[in-house]
């Protein structure tokens, strides 16, 4: 596998990530089945995508890199769809931890 197509494997699986959080959230417990269905064919998924993608990429970086998707991108998708709190504060330390993925994308 190629460097490229591991870091895009990274980055589907991040978004997978989001979508599993979002599904485990509306699975309410896995009381519900088609949500708890759902939930565990993305955490299959993207464990899967994770795992191929670190046969070649660095583990720091890539999960550094992976959990930062899952992270921010939970956080927006709860503010978006859930109806979380939209606050400057929380805001701005996302775009903290964001540089600071960057950051460590960048010097690896």
């Amino acid at each position: 596998m190629s460097l490229g197509a591991a870091w895009i494997m990274l980055a589907v699986s991040g978004v997978l990530d989001v979508a599993w959080a979002y599904a485990t959230k509306r699975s309410e417990g896995m009381t519900q089945p088609g949500w708890a269905i759902l939930s565990l064919v993305l955490l299959g998924a993207f464990i899967f995508l994770l795992s191929s993608a670190l046969r070649v990429l660095p583990l720091g970086t890539a999960y550094v890199v992976w959990t930062g998707i899952g992270a921010i991108g939970s956080l927006v998708l709860g503010m978006v769809l859930l109806g979380e709190p939209v606050m400057g504060t929380r805001i701005l330390f996302a775009l903290v931890t964001l540089v600071g993925i960057a950051g460590i994308k960048l010097t690896s």
